[in-house]
């Protein structure tokens, strides 16, 4: 397959990028991390304190009141840890692919302190979009509207084959241990955001909101080299990919070893996640260079879309994988969760073929 290489904006600029552009948009970044971080803690404490302060002799009218603020500020406080997140991701980003115009020494630790948070913090979500999204399947695959207990339950009908009954089971164990590591995460989150290691990441990202550690070359330096060179990572990750296979639908290589006893995640998965982050890296890269104004590129667009639909499918079964292991379970609700398992590794081949057709696209811009 011909290797195909990333073409920059038209509208790229004429002259070189200096190290100016790159403390901008850092500064820009720390600047929103404080931001949400600030959000983060006034709505967190609001809601915290509107469920725990709601007098006794309220009435109804005003309980749903006070219930419905707390709700707001719980969702507030969501959107602020997902901006948290964003900024976290940006800048360590952004320090790695623009590595040699910083200090090093700063750069290399400040990195994985970023990187520790923002997966520290995405966990508590992770884990709840994957149980609706294995709910989601289960309902499907057996042609229930709800539990699939429940349908059977409100409708007083037997339930429809052993699918039926076993995703009923199913969904239960699934329920119970999804729910059970988002509250630990939900929990190491509120210990990370006290711990003295977050106030240390905070503390940097206050400093860089002010002052960027450039290195004296980077006053003169021109960007656009570092950039090529996340696009060329990027490309060249795309082309170790096996394209010509996902090109094919139903070619059922997303199902090999799928029987296999070993708990590791599938070794064919590992690439595409890697593509899925040099593709984050060359999308950060592109916003140093053209800012706010950089047109977007619809066909990196949609093939990212389709990356993050390959990891969401790929972690969701997994995730079926690890609670049909549990033991003693009835064999019913072991038959639920491989055809579960193998619903969401057919959406991981359904991943793979939405991105190369997507990639083999030529670019298409909106401006």
């Amino acid at each position: 397959m011909a290797q195909q290489h990333l073409e920059p904006p038209t509208d790229s600029p004429a002259g070189p990028m200096s190290g100016d552009a790159l403390a901008g948009y850092l500064r820009a970044q720390a600047t929103e991390f404080l931001r949400s971080l600030r959000q983060h803690r006034e709505n967190g404490t609001d809601a915290g304190t509107t469920a725990r302060a709601k007098p006794r002799t309220e009435s109804r009218a005003e309980s749903r009141d006070v219930s419905r603020a707390g709700d707001n500020g719980s969702g507030e406080s969501v959107d602020a840890a997902r901006a948290l997140r964003r900024s976290a991701r940006r800048i360590s980003g952004t320090l790695h692919t623009f590595r040699p115009l910083l200090d090093a020494e700063w750069s290399e630790g400040m990195r994985p302190e970023l990187a520790w948070l923002s997966g520290t913090l995405a966990r508590e979500h992770a884990y709840a979009a994957r149980l609706e999204r294995l709910i989601g399947a289960l309902n499907r695959l057996s042609g229930a509207a709800g539990f699939p207990a429940q349908a059977a339950q409100d409708t007083g009908a037997p339930a429809k084959g052993v699918l039926t009954v076993g995703a009923a089971k199913a969904g239960a164990l699934l329920d119970r241990q999804l729910t059970l590591a988002r509250t630990r995460a939900h929990s190491a989150a509120l210990q990370a955001l006290g711990s003295s290691r977050f106030h240390a990441v905070a503390d940097s990202v206050a400093v860089l909101a002010s002052e960027v550690p450039l290195t004296p070359a980077a006053t003169t330096a021109d960007l656009r080299p570092l950039a090529a060179a996340a696009s060329d990572r990027l490309t060249d990750a795309v082309a170790a990919l096996p394209l010509v296979t996902a090109g094919h639908p139903y070619n059922a290589e997303a199902l090999v070893h799928g029987l296999s006893a070993d708990t590791a995640p599938h070794p064919q998965d590992a690439p595409w996640h890697q593509v899925r982050l040099l593709l984050r890296l060359h999308r950060y890269a592109c916003e140093v260079l053209y800012g706010q104004d950089a047109p977007i590129d619809v066909r990196l667009l949609r093939a990212g879309q389709a990356l993050n639909r390959h990891r969401d499918a790929a972690e969701a079964a997994a995730a079926a994988a690890s609670a049909a292991r549990t033991p003693r379970i009835a064999p019913a609700t072991a038959y639920a969760l491989g055809v579960l398992h193998a619903d969401q590794r057919h959406e991981v081949e359904a991943a793979r073929f939405a991105f190369q057709q997507n990639w083999q696209k030529e670019t298409v811009r909106t401006p």
